[in-house]
Order: structure tokens, then C-alpha cells, then sequence
């Protein structure tokens, strides 16, 4: 059976691939810095349950070091020319869309038809993790495609793949960070500091309000975290499981799912959440770095308005 942790090897190969380009890149005067930090990337990916907690603290501190005394720098991996690309582009025409559309395909042909699959008496995909296994397989298919298509050496991936690492940085951590952060704020007990002062000082008497508070307060503090994966288990242990579900009787999966895509209209709105909103400008090289956040301030404001009524209409029976 392929479990998430065959994926999580493939992720710690792909940086430890990183890690070694970067080191042999002598264009980057700061390669030893992102040799390091990829390297410490991949070794949480490839032995991270085996670190422990003290040694997995330690690699998360030698990150934050790396970053916060800024050594890392842009990689100068060589590259096609622009004019290659045009040519590449003229020749190839609409089959230059097929790799990433193939990504989709993999993955419902994966999560649909695969995952049903046993051998020997055993699922070939984890049930739990048929999607995140699908969508590694689908990757690892689409880079494939990609090579021959575009009749590219083999380690250009990866050569692509650092540059774009090295481009977005430390950033690229943030979901993952901010994901553990949001576990360790549910462990101190965040989540029912926050019920007692929503309960306290919110009206929430009627089912309306508590949706109202529950929509917005994940909206608001994945503005605060940045990251609605870091806000979720703080406002459903607050609001959400002890208001809406044991006190209105909601469905936990309604309400979970709602609670999320609320969080993510939270996401669309701030500048915490670097690698959506912070880096695409960076990398489309636009003169205000806050573009994109004022193109999905509108967006997020009618989803986050259309979740509350879907969650007050469709999450309680």
C-alpha cells in the first residue's frame, strides 16, 4: 500500500536534489546558505519522525537562522534563452498547455479509479491519503511529459524547480509553519480562551450570530496567522464545535468545511500569506507589490458573505 510517506520521500529527494545544485552553484555567492536550508528542508521530509521533537526544534531554529541573518540568495541555474522559448512556443503551439492539464486528469483517474484498487489483499493507495498520493503521482507524470515534450535534459526540472525555490524563499515554509503553530496554539488552550471571551463579550444567543462569528472570526484571524490551516483548530475548538455543533446541533463536516473556505477568504486578504499574495507580484515583477491582494479584496468579500448564508442554510438540519 502507498502511504503518505512515500510522497514525503519523494518531496525530501526533490530538496536534497536542491540542496546539492545549490551548492555547486558558484554564480550564487550565497550558495552554502541555501544549500543548508534546502538540505534542512529535505531532512525534515525524509527523517523528520525519526529527529524527534528536540531535533526537529533544532532544525526549525537553524531555518529561522538562515533566513533571519539573510543567507540565502538567488540561484543562476543555467536556462533557456527567451528566444528559445519563443521558438519553443511557435513550434509546440497548444501542446504546451498538455503537461499541466495532464495534472488534473492524473489526479481524478487516481483518487477515482486507482484508489479502489487492492493487490495482495491491500489497497494500493492509502484510503486516508488517496488524493495527496494521486496528486504526487500526477506530478511525477506531468514533469515526464513535460521533459520529452519540450526534449529537455533530465535534470532540468530540478535546475527549474531551484530557481524557483531560490525566487520565492523562505516563504515557500509558511503554510507548513503556520499549520504547526495553529496545532501548538490548540494545545495551549487558544481555542477555549477564545470561546469564553466570544461567548463573554459576542451575542451568539442565536444561530444566525454564532454562524456571523464563527465566518468572520476565521476569516479575521487567518488575516492575523496568515494561513487558514493555523486558524482552524483555534476557532473550531472556540466557536465552532462547542457553539455550533454541540449547542445549534450543526453537521461537523458542513460546518467544518464552510469554516475553512471562510478562512481562505481571510487568506485572499493579507500579506501574511506571502506565497499567495506577496510572491506573484515579486515574480511578475509589478510595481505594487499589494496588487493582487486589492484584485481579491471583492472576491473574498461576496465569498465569505455566500459562506455564512451556506453555512446558516445547508449545515443544520
Amino acid at each position: 500500500m502507498i502511504k503518505l510517506g512515500a510522497v514525503y520521500v519523494l518531496v525530501g529527494l526533490m530538496f536534497a536534489v536542491f540542496a546539492v545544485l545549490s551548492a555547486t552553484d558558484r554564480n550564487n555567492p550565497k550558495r552554502l546558505g541555501n544549500a543548508a536550508f534546502w538540505g534542512l528542508v529535505a531532512t525534515s521530509f525524509l527523517a523528520g519522525d525519526r529527529l524527534g521533537d528536540l531535533g526537529n526544534g533544532f532544525l526549525v531554529v537553524g531555518l529561522a537562522l538562515i533566513a533571519g541573518l539573510g543567507l540565502l540568495g538567488r540561484g543562476q541555474p543555467s536556462t533557456t534563452s527567451p528566444e528559445e522559448r519563443r521558438a519553443l512556443a511557435e513550434r509546440l503551439g497548444d501542446r504546451l498547455f498538455v503537461p499541466a492539464l495532464t495534472l488534473p486528469v492524473i489526479l481524478l483517474i487516481g483518487v477515482f479509479v486507482l484508489k479502489p484498487l487492492h493487490l495482495a489483499g491491500q489497497p494500493l493507495f492509502d484510503p486516508k491519503q488517496a488524493t495527496l498520493v494521486s496528486l504526487a503521482l500526477a506530478a511525477i507524470v506531468a514533469v515526464s511529459l513535460g521533459v520529452k515534450l519540450l526534449r529537455q535534459p533530465l535534470i532540468s526540472p530540478f535546475q527549474e524547480g531551484r530557481r524557483l525555490m531560490d525566487i520565492v524563499g523562505w516563504a515557500a515554509l509558511l503554510p507548513q509553519c503556520l499549520a504547526a503553530l495553529g496545532a501548538v496554539f490548540a494545545l495551549a488552550g487558544v481555542g477555549r480562551v477564545i470561546g469564553d471571551l466570544v461567548t463573554t463579550w459576542l451575542p451568539v444567543d442565536t444561530r444566525a450570530a454564532a454562524v456571523a462569528v464563527y465566518c468572520l472570526g476565521m476569516a479575521g484571524f487567518t488575516m492575523i496567522m496568515g494561513n487558514a490551516f493555523a486558524a482552524f483548530p483555534v476557532l473550531t475548538a472556540g466557536v465552532g464545535l462547542p457553539i455550533l455543533i454541540k449547542r445549534f446541533g450543526g453537521d461537523p463536516a458542513a460546518v467544518a468545511s464552510i469554516g475553512m473556505l471562510s478562512g481562505f477568504c481571510g487568506t485572499l486578504m493579507t500579506p501574511l500569506a506571502a506565497n499567495f499574495n506577496l510572491v506573484p507580484p515579486a515574480l511578475l515583477e509589478l510595481s505594487d507589490r499589494y496588487a493582487v491582494i486589492k484584485a481579491q479584496i471583492p472576491t473574498a468579500l461576496i465569498l465569505l458573505l455566500a459562506n455564512m448564508v451556506l453555512m446558516y442554510v445547508a449545515a443544520f438540519h
